[in-house]
């Protein structure tokens, strides 16, 4: 195989191109973020023609990594019809709000304006295939039900769709991630990526560990702010551009931060806590939200990477190295960016351009590059695969 998965990428010591196949199968990504998506795609030969991105540091990301020539930094809904090329493939995540109220369910509530716009993209891209990944909610939702009935009798009646809810660790990540992932084609039946991993290795590889993610990354940390760097991108100047380990971030914790941590061990969460370091929300919730404050564990995946990774109030967030026996070896800290955009799949030769909340918050939004590559495997082996003669 010519192109090493995004996981084999970040361990290696080389810089890689970013450059794509010149004649490879065409792709647009709308709601692109930073670029995760496309990184999946852009690893097995697919060539971005077009990609829609309105948070200018996010599309900065993006056009540090894919080029400036092809995105279009703005909302979806001031892109004409004229701009949107003929392509092989759409990708893309449509934000959807209001899942489980949408009352009347109106199919012109203003809410539906962005699946809207993915839509009509859709239509005049024409491609032979397209992709929708969302929040695992998103299966139930009114904005599915939306796109069944384009599918049964709307403008993409001429698509078939297989919808899954997949699990990004199954597929190399070291995260375990659920998310809706629908396919559509119009060349045959579509097929979604088969799992080639399994928590416990029966029968497929061993889902990928934090360890593993984590392998050569210092637990000593640098500065807490960005170096002084700036860049252009769209007209306009921003911090960037930065690499992997300008992203080791720190922080400054308060004594008392830092004595909870202390008390928590890997896979332990705030239930660690004893009565007097609770802070009072958490006496008055003795139940649920059992991620917070807690712990990796070094031989598991990373629970869902959101994008207030560097608060561990809000997740298992802190960083796996613990030992009861030598309290003084413990790592107390929440993780960092450069140890974010690896359980994300990111190389470490990405670029990232923003804020340090800004990257933060690009870094959790991206689909984990493991699982796109994953998704674009499975839709180039159908947009390769022979057409059946009709007799």
């Amino acid at each position: 195989m010519l192109y090493r998965s995004a996981y084999e990428l970040h361990a290696c010591d080389f810089h890689m191109s970013y450059e794509y196949r010149p004649d490879g199968p065409t792709v647009i990504d709308l709601f692109a973020g930073c670029g995760g998506m496309t990184r999946g795609f852009v690893n097995l030969g697919f060539r971005p023609t077009l990609a829609v991105e309105w948070d200018l540091s996010a599309a900065a990301t993006y056009a540090a990594n894919f080029g400036e020539d092809h995105i279009f930094c703005g909302d979806i809904g001031d892109l004409s019809d004229a701009s949107v090329p003929e392509v092989d493939v759409v990708i893309g995540g449509p934000p959807c709000q209001g899942f489980s109220n949408l009352g009347t369910r109106d199919p012109a509530d203003p809410r539906n304006r962005l699946w809207r716009e993915y839509v009509r993209v859709v239509t005049h891209a024409r491609p032979k295939m397209f992709v929708i990944e969302n929040v695992d909610r998103f299966r139930s939702s009114h904005e599915f039900g939306l796109l069944e009935e384009e599918i049964r009798s709307g403008v993409l009646r001429d698509y078939s769709i297989e919808v899954a809810i997949l699990n990004a660790a199954d597929f190399g990540v070291s995260q375990r991630r659920r998310r809706t992932v629908v396919v559509g084609s119009r060349i045959g039946r579509p097929e979604l990526p088969v799992p080639r991993h399994a928590k416990h290795g029966n029968g497929e590889l061993a889902w990928r560990t934090v360890r593993e993610a984590f392998v050569d990354i210092p637990y000593e940390t640098g500065s807490s702010i960005l170096p002084d760097s700036r860049v252009e991108f769209f007209g306009q100047m921003l911090p960037g551009i930065f690499k992997a380990a300008d992203l080791h971030l720190g922080r400054n914790p308060r004594p008392l931060s830092l004595e909870r941590y202390d008390y928590v061990p890997p896979g332990g969460g705030r239930f660690d806590l004893p009565y007097e370091l609770l802070p009072d929300c958490w006496r008055n919730k003795p139940s649920g939200t059992t991620d917070v404050m807690g712990r990796m564990r070094w031989d598991a995946p990373s629970l869902t990477i959101r994008t207030e990774f560097f608060k561990p109030e809000k997740g298992q967030y802190l960083h796996p190295e613990w030992t009861v026996d030598n309290p003084e070896s413990r790592v107390n800290r929440p993780i960092t960016h450069w140890e974010a955009a690896r359980l994300q799949g990111f190389p470490d030769d990405f670029s990232w351009c923003g804020k340090k909340i800004e990257i933060a918050r690009q870094i959790g939004n991206a689909v984990p590059v493991g699982l796109a590559e994953a998704i674009a495997g499975s839709v180039l082996d159908q947009l390769e695969a022979p057409i059946p003669m009709v007799i």
